[in-house]
């Protein structure tokens, strides 16, 4: 497999539809699916809408608040009124039973905030660099669903490409054991040869299937991260090239202006401000209006006293501005400010350990990522050496001037040395990787 050190261009291939027995899966095809079917991506919109739900004006404070009021009131009562005569002194009373009162009343209210000490605006403020953070955080799983789903896919890329060189070293081997078994026949060979040729291939044959079990693993490792059920039956785009403009430079100073752990650090810092803020308030008086207009009627049967209504019927409008303010409320609002404080002074702290952290991982994934280089560069050499000296030893095999077991090591050499370049290859990728996630230039690569 060539490598050119370039900007990153993924070839694409397209599904086939059912013409051949394996359809392929591009990178690009692999992405769009898990963007739309992983199951973290799809909790972080959710927690994204969540939040973009509560900035908005409808859970601000800013509205004022309406309300309906109704009831109905049956009575019935026994009654017994005692009169007295002025003039004569005398009593005289009245009784009446089953006496029916039924009253109706019905309001409607208006309550708004005027003012509340500036908690309300600082509130919303605090409700939208949540909104922000959330956005951060949904990034943060996007960008690490990336990473994921490219390490599992370059995983299978890597088994496919040592399962190919293995399946390569099997045909070998029986082509040997094939050799082996006519040289025995015509006494050209001893048995000892034929025995090591049928062992190696017992033995690579173990091998592939070994690959084939970890590769299907793969496969399915990697239908988790897009979030489907599909057969294991397809390949992968094998194809990998570096950017050849990575600069160290230029990679710092994205790092702290883009790497989403630090932005959401900053927006940690935000909201902590706010809450400082929110808390003061409660040192500021708060100003209500409310407003009603209210109906009230009220039905009286079988009077017993002869003076009173049997119908009363109200109805107005209400309206008032309350002013309220807290002097003292035993210290509970200084403390929430001093722990509002605090609580700001530690995600400060927290923001500096973390561009140290942060630095430190830049540097030691950079001086790893030009070793990765520097070793992929050395294993392309090796692969050649060693197919070099395959070949050679394969024609002095076939002439009898080699021994099978100087043939089985210079075949062994050639595949080890191939699988060292696969890995070499696919970890010099994902480390290319680690990098752009650090500096947040992830999301931009163009598959």
């Amino acid at each position: 497999m060539t490598y050119h050190k370039k900007t990153i261009v993924f070839v694409l291939l397209s599904f086939s539809l059912g013409i051949f027995s394996q359809e392929i899966l591009t990178k690009q095809q692999a992405l769009a699916i898990a963007l739309e079917n992983n199951f973290g991506v799809k909790i972080a919109n959710n927690n994204l809408e969540v939040a973009k739900n509560n900035t908005s004006i409808f859970n601000s404070g800013y509205l004022p608040s309406a309300s309906i009021t109704s009831g109905a009131d049956y009575r019935t009562n026994n009654q017994k009124i005692v009169f007295t005569d002025p003039n004569t002194g005398a009593d005289s009373e009245r009784v009446g039973n089953g006496v029916i009162t039924k009253n109706y009343n019905a309001a409607l209210g208006v309550n708004y905030t005027i003012f509340d000490g500036l908690g309300r605006k600082y509130n919303y403020k605090q409700l939208k660099e949540t909104y922000n953070l959330s956005e951060l955080q949904a990034r943060e799983t996007i960008e690490n669903t990336y990473l994921q789903l490219f390490t599992t896919y370059f995983q299978i890329a890597r088994l496919s490409e040592n399962k190919d060189n293995l399946q390569q070293a099997l045909l070998i081997s029986k082509e040997r054991l094939k050799r082996a078994t006519y040289q025995y026949e015509y006494g050209q060979s001893t048995k000892l040869e034929l025995l090591n040729a049928s062992v190696d291939v017992n033995n690579d044959s173990i091998a592939v299937i070994a690959a084939n079990q970890q590769l299907s693993t793969a496969k399915r490792g990697l239908n988790v991260i897009l979030g489907v059920d599909r057969s294991v039956n397809y390949v992968v785009d094998t194809q990998v090239y570096f950017d050849e403009i990575l600069i160290f430079s230029d990679l710092e100073e994205k790092t702290f202006a883009n790497n989403t752990a630090l932005l959401q650090n900053e927006k940690n810092i935000a909201i902590s401000e706010f809450n400082i803020k929110i808390s003061k308030a409660n040192y500021l008086p708060a100003l209500n209006f409310n407003a009603s207009y209210a109906l009230n009627r009220t039905e009286n049967e079988n009077l017993v006293n002869p003076f009173g209504a049997r119908l009363i019927t109200s109805d107005g409008l209400n309206a008032g501005v309350a002013l309220s303010w807290n002097l003292f409320d035993g210290g509970n609002t200084k403390t929430r400010v001093a722990n509002a404080k605090i609580a700001l002074d530690t995600q400060e702290i927290l923001l500096a350990q973390q561009k140290v952290t942060i630095q430190n991982t830049l540097k030691n994934t950079w001086e790893n990522y030009n070793n990765q280089l520097f070793i992929l560069k050395a294993q392309e050499t090796n692969v050649l050496t060693t197919q070099n000296n395959f070949d050679r030893t394969q024609e002095r095999y076939k002439l009898g001037q080699v021994t099978s077991i100087e043939f089985r090591q210079a075949q062994v050499n050639l595949i080890n040395a191939k699988t060292a370049f696969n890995n070499a290859k696919y970890d010099a990728k994902l480390i290319e990787l680690q990098l752009l996630q650090l500096s947040g230039d992830i999301l931009n690569v163009k598959f």
